[in-house]
């Protein structure tokens, strides 16, 4: 992997979803855990210095499609991003994902990475940090309702930053716990199957709320919650698609990325616009107050933000580098003029492709 920011060349470093395996493995996924966790702590302490937009949502009723952008003075991120429940009906993943980094000064694409992974990998690094600075210290059990693909990175976000070594699970799928329980046998948390959302909540300090279908659904009610309980919301991210009944909300000290964004898409979209809520780099940089008691229940009203993006993907670019991963591609073209753009049209192909067989689209039946 031989280009670095800001140098002259046109070339792009790709990370496959290949690279991105071979970087958890060769690195671990809890440095890498850990790591992102840092970095988006890092980043959200110079959070003045981000030019910050919500996320550009194209929804249809099977689902949604989302471009989240971000910039600094230096570098330019996206994010492309899906949310597709019903996607499992075909063996396709739920949440699919990729991103670019590109400088700022010239336009240029560095980076071209999956996401799918790494947000996998940024969402639970998030929700963990939060957890870490607002629930109550000495937390030990946690309830996870959704046990899909994100269940196990919360599951070890959480015990490794946050000192959780039991959890209590309930999915309405079965097939989802078996799952998780056996990705997780061997890695040191006690686990309890709960019959449902009420039981698998009862004695929890923290509960992960990790769901897909777009509904507004009450995954947690205002019966449910015991003093002090901290919640973290992670299911509830686009117009129309909740978990948790206003009750709860009401009761609580919220938390969120963005709030412009988390407005729109987040479970304070049940509340009205004067309902009050806490941007967390405010209390990172102690601007604004954390947990304030032992009794307090606090809410991280979770809808994922462009900045934890740019974050994992400059963590991802950077491991890369240092394990000698990726592959240099032409994403945009080399100009010798750069005002003859058409030029380019009359120049033969490259030998290597001259001789590629162009095969037929195949049709592919989804329904």
């Amino acid at each position: 992997m031989s280009n670095l920011p800001n140098t002259p060349t046109t070339q792009t470093t790709f990370l496959s979803t290949e690279h991105l395996v071979e970087i958890v493995h060769r690195k671990t996924l809890q440095t890498c855990l850990a790591g992102v966790a840092a970095r988006i702590e890092s980043d959200f302490l110079r959070w003045a210095e981000f030019d910050k937009s919500p996320r550009v949502a194209c929804h249809s009723p099977e689902g949604v499609i989302e471009l989240m952008p971000i910039a600094d003075a230096s570098d330019f991120a996206f994010k492309y991003v899906n949310g597709h429940p019903k996607n499992t009906r075909w063996g396709l993943p739920t949440v699919m994902a990729f991103g670019v980094l590109a400088d700022v000064a010239t336009g240029i694409p560095r980076l071209l990475s999956e996401l799918t992974i790494s947000t996998a990998i940024r969402t639970a690094a998030t929700s963990a940090l939060v957890a870490r600075v607002v629930a109550r210290p000495q937390s030990k059990t946690m309830a996870m309702i959704g046990n899909g693909a994100q269940s196990e990175f919360q599951a070890l976000a959480f015990r490794d930053m946050v000192g959780i070594t039991h959890l209590r699970l309930f999915d309405t799928d079965p097939a989802a716990t078996d799952k998780l329980e056996a990705n997780l046998k061997g890695q040191g948390l006690a686990i309890t199957r709960c019959a449902n959302a009420m039981e698998a909540v009862h004695g929890a300090d923290i509960v992960t709320t990790c769901t897909a279908d777009k509904t507004n659904a009450t995954i947690l009610t205002p019966e449910m919650i015991a003093p002090g309980m901290h919640i973290n919301a992670v299911g509830g991210d686009c117009p129309g698609k909740t978990e948790l009944h206003r009750g709860v909300l009401e009761a609580s000290r919220v938390f969120v990325e963005f709030e412009p964004q988390t407005r729109i898409e987040g479970d304070i979209q049940q509340m009205p616009a004067e309902f009050a809520v806490t941007e967390f780099w405010k209390v990172l940089s102690g601007v604004a107050a954390g947990r304030e008691n032992s009794e307090q229940i606090t809410v991280f009203d979770s809808v994922g933000f462009a900045l934890e993006d740019y974050s994992v993907l400059v963590y991802m670019r950077d491991a890369a580098l240092e394990l000698g991963l990726g592959e240099q591609i032409e994403l945009v073209p080399r100009i010798e003029n750069p005002k003859n753009l058409f030029g380019l049209l009359s120049e033969p192909l490259a030998s290597s492709q001259a001789n590629v067989a162009i095969a037929p689209l195949r049709k592919v039946a989804l329904g």
